[in-house]
């Protein structure tokens, strides 16, 4: 399990990247992969491209990121989402949530 944390040329975005497991093996890389800005300060994106499995910790982990998101409940895309990762955000309704590339 792997996070890496890049922010954009501007300042403005942070993306986390999540690979292998996301679980709550990486509970502490993935916060402190957004904890240090200040909430409302950045908009987020979650890529899930190296992603092969998540579970609940996970989805709590992406809600706890959305409350210290941007702006009015939050401003988290998730993007390049495998299709039995996006089969989990579909059946937990993320889509009303967040964002969600690949989802229709």
């Amino acid at each position: 399990m792997n996070v890496k944390v890049i922010e954009s040329e501007d300042g403005s975005e942070v993306t986390i990247q999540v690979s292998g497991r996301f679980d709550f093996s990486c509970y502490q890389q993935f916060v402190d992969g957004y904890q240090d800005y200040l909430k409302g300060e950045k908009r987020f994106v979650v890529d899930l491209n190296e992603t092969e499995y998540m579970d609940s910790s996970a989805m709590g982990m992406l809600l706890r990121l959305r409350d210290h998101s941007a702006r009015d409940g939050g401003d988290v895309a998730l993007i390049n989402a495998n299709e039995s990762v996006l089969e989990i955000l579909k059946i937990a309704n993320f889509n009303r949530l967040f964002a969600i590339a690949g989802m229709d």
